[in-house]
């Protein structure tokens, strides 16, 4: 599967040739059309970006997709690739992401930082479908899957998953009402027209999402412009206004 759609990015390679392919988490989508439309803006120069979870993404470049940069949601990903030689170094932390509970439109559950609603909602029956990504691909999955044994809602809440292939589809099943409850990223929820109810989920339930970013071999002077305009002043003011705060 990974390597067909290698081969479908080359094959739509020719007329974008003068955009700079980049992968970026799932996450970062409303961040990073932003952050793309205000580069272009500043320096005439175009990136075009894939999103995915970090997993899959990762899977891509290392079946030879022909991605300059990439930006995952955690750092084991970045640091994976790095050992295997397709990147010249182990990369950036660039921001620190927030996971939260979400609740849809018109929902009568109210999210709280402790989860306390998910556990009656699990347990009353009203939540019966939960969204959370792929715990396999997805770093905020798998965030999400400790958050939940740490609160102790594990074993109630995995017969009711309902399961994203990353953290944006996790997200669309709540924000259209196909999930009672859900987890998504403090970004998505940031998102324009997002009408559902929101709550941090406690950063010690989980690991720290500290994301990073790599150039991968043969990336070109655009890449690395993209990369050090995202931590710049500005790129950080931009990450930060979508719910990122800055690495340590």
């Amino acid at each position: 599967m990974a390597r067909l759609f290698v081969l479908l990015l080359l094959l739509v390679a020719g007329p974008a040739a003068a955009q700079v392919p980049v992968a970026a988490a799932a996450s970062l989508r409303y961040a990073l059309d932003e952050a793309a439309a205000a580069f272009a803006k500043a320096t005439g120069q175009q990136v075009r970006i894939s999103y995915a979870a970090s997993g899959s993404l990762v899977q891509q470049i290392e079946a030879g997709a022909p991605y300059q940069l990439f930006l995952s949601a955690d750092e084991a990903h970045v640091i994976r690739l790095a050992e295997r030689g397709l990147t010249p170094d182990r990369g950036t932390a660039y921001a620190v992401g927030r996971l939260v509970a979400i609740t849809p439109p018109g929902s009568p559950l109210v999210p709280d930082s402790g989860l306390a609603f998910l556990g009656r909602g699990l347990a009353t029956g009203q939540v019966k479908r939960l969204a959370i990504a792929n715990p396999e691909t997805a770093p905020y999955g798998a965030r999400t899957v400790e958050a939940l044994k740490a609160a102790k809602l594990w074993d109630a809440a995995r017969p009711r998953l309902v399961t994203g292939e990353n953290i944006a589809q996790a997200f669309q099943f709540v924000a259209s009402g196909g999930a009672d409850a859900g987890f998504t990223s403090l970004s998505l929820v940031k998102s324009p027209g997002f009408k559902g109810r929101y709550a941090l989920v406690p950063a010690h339930l989980h690991q720290p999402l500290v994301q990073r970013m790599v150039l991968l071999n043969g990336a070109t002077p655009t890449a690395r412009r993209f990369h050090d305009w995202l931590l710049s002043p500005e790129g950080r003011r931009l990450l930060a206004r979508h719910g990122y705060r800055p690495p340590a």
